[in-house]
């Protein structure tokens, strides 16, 4: 016996000397590798050694710290482990197996550092072990089950660990409940590392693509980095469909992180461009389908050429698409038809001809102006560059004009297969130079024929012509009004010349309309054509008197029989009366009445232009322009007491306009204006125009103040709305606005308070007669509300952004402000404490028999209540509070988390009290109430003050006790008892059963249960109880 102990300290011995060698460095673990088989092979059996070898690693699993010599004998330790000796493999296969088994055993244990080591060194043997180890199924089930059981640790590290360990066995078909683990904690995973390392664990497959792709929008940028690592390693550009790669290059480009955006470019041009596409950005392009995903393309060009990807060969350009034959025997100024000498472009040749000429203007103007500001070699370095990419752009572009018209000419003739090409070419005229006088004729007379091209249609089955497009702007396409708007201005710089311009040929196609020969497809070409016109003239210094326009032609197609007719003309009235110094009455009142009478695309499009006439000019503006001098009864602190009814008037009301478009709300079969169109609908153009004007409050003086808290809750109802669920323009802007809203001002804090409880009882189902529905109805309309308390909660505590903060954009627009003022003290009825004082009162209100909806109500205003906080300095409403909590706890008694959240809300507020003897003046507590427009008594409704003597013990303990004990299940009994153990201030044992809870409640306080269980004559909560002494002190 002793000589085995002798022979076993031996060879801990040896194997603890290796170990201590290792530790030093790398270089030495190939040679002790050998030195520690030999040592194994030697040892009298395979048993003893691994008893030898576990024993001397045993100190290993008590260190935490990783540091390198700890690093090193771990690897060395795993890749011994992992070796498969090739002399004797089977004692290296029973080794391996013993050895797993005692890691088990640590990774079980309870000791975290002792998980630690066994879960990382059975990850480094697992990703280490070769292919033909012999390793039983049973071990390896094992090891698998107990892996699998550790991802759900509660140590990150070990959760990582674990994760790395599976990863060898995501691709198996038998473990596919690993990939299915993975795919479940992903979403859940609060640990950034542990999402990183899943995230690079997971394989290839239609399933996990979406999976990666969605984690391009994690919060981390160690997770957002290693999706683009995978999706370049493991995911081909042909297998991707169109809209995942471009969501891909959309996200990665743009993102916030430089090395995240780094890891992007590195895939689209490492992989995708070189390997895919053999260097060729074109046939990039082809794979991102530009014609859609334009400014995907435009990204993909910008980012390529940043990095000087974009390799121009000799003597290609976009003269190579005008044939030799169509400059023959021409002259500057010829118009004769060379369009068959052109070969057409492809959507992406075009799209990236276009980015290249800009990019080498951009360029060519950045390097002049350095130029400029430097001197001697250096300026005349940057003046070179210039020139070499002014050179190269000349090059690039058509010679003359007239080959430059000759192209698009070409492709606008081809037809709808070439338009996207027409409109990239008719943008690089911005690069053209007109200064020539029969150069700029020849250019005129091409935009005038641009702008005298009808528009496109169609004729159905039935002989009707339908519009192609969105038969509002030029060419029924923004993007194509916006390049024609831009050559045309670039063609006629000169002063007022662009206006004129397109005025003549407004006139000219107005002729018809004036005259009533025109059908509805040249009134809306013409209505396009002046939509053009007043969306970029900047004033109405025209030839024209603009009020002729007016009369001829804009108020004539409002009232047209064709709708379409009635849409452009409306969207051309509002642009029109952005441009008057006030508004004219003619205007206004034709916009009441499309806003009204009109079906919702015209209303649509009358209520956008009714909100940017209100914010240009004012909302006063708009009413006096009107003639009304009325009162609006929003002016009230109530609602109006008849409602508005469109379907009642033409249009002409006799009240202003904020009470207009907020009387729109209240129209449920609104629809939708565009069914490919999220934002083209009545309630979400109400819902953004509002939210603009709330947010630029200080702006519009004449909109009473009263009105704010009704716009505010029309805005969190619509928000938290499931009709508005499909309207994501309108759900984002609104998103954007809670954000901002709160943090900007205290009064826009008072109006947030003063709607918390109006949003509440609209939106709970039962309350203010408010249909439920299934149990599943009532459920989620309960957990919506509950989500909105919380959302407004969120608001009510966000900071204030500290005063002249915000910071401008390019456009000149304010951004977010970036400090935050810590130190601004909000008054009561901006702070927590009104809205505590709110809540309390709403609660305390309910005194009768309460239904299921009553308490369920009440249980959730009284969880926003446990989470408001009072300051030191607002002495009044703490004693107020104080008072009102012990009322508040016996609505919600048999909540007993509640009531404990409560009471120790009740301590807090004890803590803040600075003179609790002192009660507080009835005039201080009316002053108060006063400021949150309250109508409440504390002495009539719900007086909390202290007593000065318990009530009375009762001499029928047993009695009482048996009486707790048989109505224990009744929910009436519950609520009429009021713990007072002192315990339950504290933290509650989570171990503790129901049923001793309840021994102890009921012991302790037993004589307060009365043997008379109705709740109306109860009086087991009344104010002389030493359970309401404890809560008010």
């Amino acid at each position: 016996m002793r000589e085995q102990e002798m022979a076993e300290t031996q060879l801990i011995r040896k194997i603890a000397k290796i170990l201590d060698e290792v530790k030093t460095s790398n270089a030495t673990h190939h040679r002790k590798l050998k030195e520690l088989s030999a040592v194994r092979s030697k040892s009298p059996t395979l048993h003893q050694f691994s008893v030898a070898f576990s024993k001397t690693l045993t100190p290993l699993f008590q260190i935490l710290k990783r540091t390198a010599s700890v690093e090193r004998v771990v690897r060395f330790v795993s890749a011994f482990a992992s070796a498969r000796d090739p002399i004797d493999a089977f004692a290296s296969d029973d080794f391996l197996e013993g050895f797993l088994k005692f890691l088990l055993v640590g990774a079980t244990a309870a000791n975290k550092t002792a998980r630690f080591r066994a879960c990382q060194i059975i990850s480094e043997i697992i990703l280490r072990l070769p292919d033909d180890s012999e390793v039983s199924n049973e071990l390896w089930d094992e090891v698998i089950e107990l892996m699998k059981f550790r991802v759900v640790d509660k140590v990150p590290l070990i959760r990582t660990l674990a994760v790395r360990a599976l990863s060898r066995f995501v691709n198996d078909s038998e473990n596919s409940d690993v990939l299915d683990l993975f795919l479940e904690v992903l979403p859940l995973e609060q640990n950034s590392e542990v999402r990183k390392t899943i995230v690079l664990s997971l394989p290839p497959s239609n399933t996990t693509s979406q999976v990666i792709i969605d984690c391009t929008m994690d919060v981390s940028e160690l997770v957002r980095k290693a999706s683009y690592c995978v999706m370049a390693n493991k995911f081909p550009l042909q297998s991707l469909s169109i809209k995942h790669r471009t969501i891909i290059l959309q996200r990665g480009l743009a993102d916030r992180s430089l090395a995240v955006s780094k890891e992007c470019l590195k895939l689209m041009t490492d992989q995708w461009l070189a390997k895919c596409c053999n260097g060729d950005p074109v046939e990039l392009l082809k794979y991102l389908d530009v014609e859609t995903y334009e400014s995907v393309g435009e990204s993909v060009m910008e980012s390529l050429l940043r990095a000087g990807l974009v390799k121009l060969n000799n003597g290609e350009s976009i003269q190579q698409y005008i044939l030799s034959a169509s400059t023959n025997g021409r002259s500057e100024g010829d118009l004769t038809d060379y369009s068959t000498s052109i070969r057409l472009m492809e959507p992406e040749v075009s799209l990236y001809w276009r980015t290249v000429c800009k990019h080498l203007q951009m360029e060519a103007q950045a390097k002049g102006s350095d130029a400029a500001v430097t001197m001697g070699t250096e300026a005349a370095i940057y003046a070179a560059e210039a020139s070499d990419n002014n050179d190269l752009l000349d090059r690039i572009l058509p010679e003359t004009v007239s080959d430059y018209i000759d192209l698009v000419k070409a492709h606008i003739d081809a037809g709808a297969n070439y338009h996207f090409a027409s409109r990239q070419l008719l943008l690089l005229g911005e690069m053209l130079d007109f200064s020539d006088a029969t150069i700029r004729k020849v250019a005129s007379s091409f935009v005038q024929e641009l702008l005298h091209r009808p528009l496109e249609h169609e004729v159905d089955d039935e002989g009707n012509k339908v519009v192609l497009g969105d038969g509002i702007n030029l060419g029924g396409d923004r993007d194509w009004a916006i390049a024609v708007a831009r050559l045309a201005r670039k063609v006629h710089s000169a002063t007022s010349e662009f206006e004129e311009v397109i005025l003549g040929v407004v006139e000219e196609l107005a002729r018809p309309c004036r005259e009533r020969t025109a059908d509805f497809l040249q009134w809306m070409h013409s209505l396009a054509v002046t939509g053009l016109l007043l969306e970029n003239a900047k004033s109405f210094h025209w030839a024209v008197e603009p009020t002729e326009l007016l009369q001829s032609l804009l108020l004539p197609g409002a009232k047209h029989v064709h709708l379409d007719v009635q849409r452009v003309a409306v969207r051309c009235l509002g642009l029109f009366g952005l441009l008057e110094n006030k508004p004219s009455e003619e205007l206004i009142k034709q916009l009441r009445i499309s806003y009204v009478k009109c079906p919702s695309a015209i209303s649509t499009v009358a209520c956008k232009a009714l909100f940017d006439l209100g914010m240009w000019h004012g909302p006063q503006e708009i009413d006096r322009a009107m003639g009304q001098n009325i009162l609006s009864p929003l002016q009230e602190d109530n609602m109006p007491s008849s409602p508005i009814y469109f379907s009642d008037t033409d249009g002409d009301l006799n009240i202003k306009l904020v009470d207009l478009l907020y009387a729109g709300f209240a129209i449920n079969n609104w629809g939708r204006a565009l069914e490919n169109d999220d934002s083209e609908s009545v309630q979400a153009v109400l819902g953004e125009g509002f939210a603009k004007i709330l947010l630029l409050s200080e702006k519009y003086p004449s909109i009473p103040v009263s009105f704010h808290p009704l716009l505010l809750f029309k805005l969190i109802s619509l928000y938290f709305s499931n009709d508005s669920k499909d309207l994501q323009r309108l759900k984002q802007c609104l998103s954007v606005f809670f954000e901002h809203y709160a943090s900007l001002s205290a009064n826009h804090k008072k109006c947030l308070s003063t709607s918390f409880i109006p949003v509440m009882r609209s939106m709970w189902p039962g309350i203010d007669g408010n249909s439920g529905g299934s149990s599943f109805m009532v459920s989620n309309m309960r957990k919506r509300a509950v989500q909105a308390s919380r959302f407004m909660l969120q608001m009510m505590q966000a900071p204030l952004y500290a005063k002249g903060t915000g910071v401008e954009d390019d456009n000149g627009c304010k951004g977010s402000p970036q400090i935050i003022d810590g130190s601004a003290q909000p008054s009561v009825e901006c702070g927590e404490e009104g809205l505590a004082i709110r809540i309390a009162t709403e609660v305390v209100r309910f005194k009768t028999k309460k239904t299921p909806a009553e308490k369920s109500y009440i249980v959730a205003l009284c969880r926003i209540l446990a989470s408001l906080h009072f300051r030191l300095s607002e002495q009044g409403p703490v004693k107020i509070m104080r008072r009102l909590l012990n009322r508040v706890c016996e609505c919600v008694l048999g909540e007993k988390d509640l009531v404990k959240e409560l009471k120790q809300m009740a301590e807090r507020l004890k803590g803040l009290d600075k003179h609790p003897d002192w009660d507080l003046l009835e005039d201080e507590a009316k002053l108060i109430f006063g400021k949150l427009d309250l109508e409440f008594n504390l002495d009539v409704d719900g007086s909390a003050a202290v007593p000065q003597t318990p009530a009375p013990c009762s001499t029928r303990p047993s009695c009482l006790r048996r009486r707790v004990r048989r109505e224990e299940n009744s929910p009436a009994s519950i609520k009429s008892v009021v713990p007072t153990i002192p315990g339950t201030l504290g933290p509650r044992s989570q171990r503790a059963s129901k049923t001793a809870a309840m021994t102890k409640i009921t012991a302790s306080k037993a004589v307060r249960i009365e043997e008379d269980s109705d709740e109306d004559d109860s009086n087991v909560t009344s104010e002389d109880s030493p359970e309401s002494d404890e809560l008010t002190d």
